[in-house]
């Protein structure tokens, strides 16, 4: 399958002008023959947003924008960063991803670790998501994060456990710290995650960051994709807008899986009854 993570710098609260640009992208991956497109963190607004969160929600089942996103992205997987409003939840706004596919939203992942520190106040503002869900994607079980998500090294454990085989990261991680000519001190500690998560998942860790300033924050770039056997397949350039295209096999998964047998000897059950006695603990 080919692969295309769109590392882009959206307009903050700009939502035509931003749909406009997937539009375009997504036509250029048509071009390429594209399987899966992916975009960064809220790029369908930006991430600065702050008390402008409400004006940029959206709800997947209506209005125009998610239409005419199914519409372009018809033939392909596509996954796209949003605040999310729905008419069953109204007054919460969730920092989102939505994966579209076949004419349809398949899934959508509400970000469960909000950062709400120094520079970062997403707490101020969105509601927490509560799940890892693994979905079946075209191309294989898949499983979506967003940003901090991937620090928290349970989110991916979760995935794997459900037997994810590509991993998902959309991002709008900032670059701090110079690190001579491998670029930011920042982008070294995503890519070490990329090589861990990939190799003890043996799966297919794809991490689409957003590039550009908002509010005097300049982000980091430096998007990859990183193979099951913990190989790095790709990576986009810092700070330049890009279209990193990447082509792999997922039929690697099942060969690395029956060489590590990390899935085969996994014992989840294990995991959860640990969990629940240091649950309890702190309850008491």
């Amino acid at each position: 399958m080919k692969a295309a993570l769109v590392q882009m710098a959206p307009r903050l609260g700009d939502i035509k002008a931003n749909l406009d640009r997937h539009l375009e992208f997504l036509d250029r991956a048509r071009k390429d023959k594209a399987d899966l497109v992916v975009f960064p963190e809220l790029s369908l607004t930006g991430y600065s947003l702050k008390d402008l969160v409400p004006d940029a929600a959206l709800d997947t089942a209506r209005g125009p924008v998610f239409k005419k996103l199914l519409a372009a992205g018809r033939g392909m997987s596509v996954v796209v960063g949003f605040v999310e409003e729905r008419d069953d939840e109204r007054g919460l706004f969730y920092n989102s991803a939505a994966f579209l596919t076949d004419g349809k939203v398949l899934h959508v992942h509400r970000k469960v670790f909000l950062p709400t520190f120094g520079m970062f106040e997403e707490g101020k503002f969105f509601a927490k998501g509560r799940n890892f869900i693994p979905f079946q994607a075209p191309f294989g079980k898949t499983g979506l994060m967003i940003c901090r998500d991937f620090l928290q090294y349970g989110s991916s454990y979760l995935l794997f456990a459900g037997g994810a085989e590509v991993l998902i990261v959309i991002s709008a991680a900032p670059g701090r710290g110079v690190a001579g000519p491998d670029g930011f001190e920042t982008s070294h500690m995503w890519e070490l995650m990329g090589e861990a998560m990939s190799y003890f998942s043996t799966a297919f860790v794809l991490y689409c960051n957003r590039t550009g300033s908002e509010d005097g924050v300049s982000f980091a770039g430096g998007s990859f994709i990183y193979s099951p056997k913990g190989e790095r397949l790709a990576r986009a350039s810092d700070l330049d807008e890009e279209v990193l295209s990447c082509e792999f096999d997922m039929g690697l998964v099942r060969q690395v899986r029956k060489k590590w047998t990390f899935k085969r000897d996994e014992r989840p059950e294990i995991i959860l009854h640990s969990l629940e006695r240091i649950v309890r603990r702190y309850e008491d």
